[in-house]
């Protein structure tokens, strides 16, 4: 379900993207910038994608770039996908990526913004790579993140959301067992343990 990730950022060896094979993420992003300075092309735009288990803090740190970064705009991916009753069909696996390309690629589109911001789970390399089919990267800088934390932390985030009502119980459980699925993503990995959320986002406004 589209293309690997085979290229990575400068920066510490800890968060590189792994490497595989095809053309990936990275790659396009660095040829759709070489082909828009050709042309002439000034307006680099940046797209965030970020992910992580639930819990480990994408919507706070998303909502805080979006202040923090010039001209921005957040979609988080579970708006395009807030049924009741929740169900996970071939159909509505279809409709929340249709969804979610058909936001993205209006606010790429738009003069009005320069950073686009995206979060959902992602623990897939094919979720990864299906968000991006179709859309035209071209002029657009992508940068992949994945938000991690250890079990300790992320344990005691998503109890303390449950006592609070804002998840129901078995969240952990759910959470835990999609943490390990991170380690094998092609994006930068960023441990949230005992970090604020304005550490979180210089660290990635400096990628």
């Amino acid at each position: 379900m589209g293309a690997a990730l085979i290229r990575s950022l400068p920066g510490p060896d800890s968060r590189k993207p792994c490497a595989r094979s095809g053309a990936g993420i990275f790659q396009r992003g660095l040829q759709a910038a070489q082909i828009s300075l050709r042309k002439g092309v000034n307006a680099m735009k940046t797209l965030y994608l970020v992910g992580g288990p639930m819990g480990v803090g994408k919507t706070a740190v998303c909502q805080r770039l979006k202040r923090d970064l010039p001209n921005s705009v957040f979609l988080d991916g579970d708006w395009c996908w807030d049924a009741d009753p929740f169900q996970v069909t071939a159909e509505t696996r279809a409709m929340v990526l249709g969804n979610i390309r058909h936001l993205l690629g209006n606010f790429l589109r738009c003069t009005a913004y320069e950073t686009v911001i995206f979060c959902w789970v992602m623990d897939r390399q094919d979720i990864l790579d299906n968000v991006l089919a179709g859309l035209d990267l071209s002029g657009c800088r992508v940068v992949p993140v994945s938000l991690t934390a250890s079990e300790e932390a992320l344990t005691e985030r998503i109890r303390a959301d449950v006592a609070a009502g804002r998840r129901g119980p078995g969240a952990a459980e759910r959470s835990l067992a999609r943490l390990p699925l991170y380690r094998d993503l092609d994006t930068i990995k960023i441990d949230t343990t005992g970090r604020s959320i304005p550490e979180i986002c210089r660290e990635i406004a400096a990628i």
